[in-house]
């Protein structure tokens, strides 16, 4: 059996920086990670490590990944999750990750070294090296839930709404009211909740026999940012959206904003709506027709999941929660 010494040995540290990396990835420099994570795998010790470790006591600890801790989206999200925890007598790590794979990486050792009990991953990122054409998670991984966004391909346990219906019921609400010129400004392309927001916008369009216009559809990051900017293109047209449609709150503010600076008016000139419901949309100027989320039970939900997946009851089941649309006066 592979010990910690033969991983010191191949990586040509002590084994103290070994279990220092392991254990506390964040006080190791990136070099050294490197190369011991490289050992890591290259032995197999983290596989045997989990085994034996899995027979250990729990630590009562969950680790959640979350792409961007600065994004308002996620705080009820993690409440949800708190509060079910704490019920449960479990405490939460956050780790916020930039969507880098190797923060996600660092904080899974936290869960194989059983640091931690599972994960919720709140992005669209599993944090292992998975083969193409791996569809089921393999059994040495450790207790996993996916909660708000999802992998496209690997079938894990999850809680979501309906990504495309939402999408689909704002686009008619916006062709209602009359527009048939709606931009879509969506998330990163390679998303597979953006790639479902994007179906219902277009099979609505499609369904009320409208033309899809692709110079209409943009890729933002889901800042603010990313909204203004965006919108400041399509304000260059010759020909002007009469809507806007943004697959999240905080870049239908920026785009709010962008088409106040050209002195336009929401929603006489052009309609914007959202998606998430974040606190600030209804108090935006005008409030921000979106899209409501429950997510303090999503967060909640993935924490019971998780909960069951650790007392061997859990299966790759997805959870599909209710959406409602909110109707405010940045499109009517």
């Amino acid at each position: 059996m592979v010990s910690i010494k033969d991983v010191a040995k191949l990586a040509g540290v002590s084994v103290a920086t070994v279990s220092r990396t392991l254990s506390k990835p964040e006080a190791v420099a990136e070099s050294t990670r490197e190369q011991v994570m490289a050992a890591v795998a290259e032995s197999g010790y983290v596989a045997n490590a989990l085994a034996r470790n899995f027979r250990r006591r729990r630590s009562h600890t969950v680790v959640v990944l979350m792409p961007d801790i600065g994004n308002p989206f996620y705080a009820l999200v993690v409440q949800g999750i708190e509060q079910a925890a704490v019920q449960s007598g479990y405490q939460v790590l956050l780790g916020d990750t930039q969507n880098e794979t190797q923060r996600e990486q660092a904080y899974t050792e936290l869960v194989r070294q059983r640091t931690a009990d599972g994960l919720i991953c709140l992005g669209p990122h599993i944090p292992f090296d998975i083969d193409e054409n791996v569809t089921a998670p393999p059994a040495d991984w450790p207790p996993l839930v996916m909660a708000c966004e999802y992998h496209g391909r690997v079938k894990l346990p999850r809680i979501v709404i309906d990504n495309e219906l939402a999408a689909r019921e704002m686009t008619e609400h916006l062709i209602s009211q009359g527009h048939s010129k709606i931009a879509f400004i969506n998330g990163p392309e390679d998303s597979p909740l953006c790639q479902a927001r994007f179906d219902g916008y277009l099979q609505a369009l499609l369904d009320a026999g409208k033309t899809f216009d692709r110079a209409l559809l943009m890729h933002g990051d889901f800042t603010m940012e990313t909204g203004y900017e965006l919108t400041k293109q399509l304000l260059q047209r010759e020909q002007l959206p009469t809507a806007i449609f943004c697959a999240n709150d905080e870049m239908a503010i920026g785009s709010l904003h962008a088409v106040r600076d050209q002195n336009l008016s929401v929603p006489d000139d052009i309609a914007i709506a959202g998606f998430d419901d974040i606190n600030i949309a209804k108090f935006s100027y005008p409030p921000l027709t979106t899209v409501h989320q429950p997510r303090r039970e999503i967060g909640a939900k993935a924490m019971q999941l998780l909960l069951q997946l650790l007392d061997g009851k859990g299966s790759a089941e997805t959870i599909v929660l209710p959406h409602d649309l909110i109707i405010r006066k940045s499109t009517q």
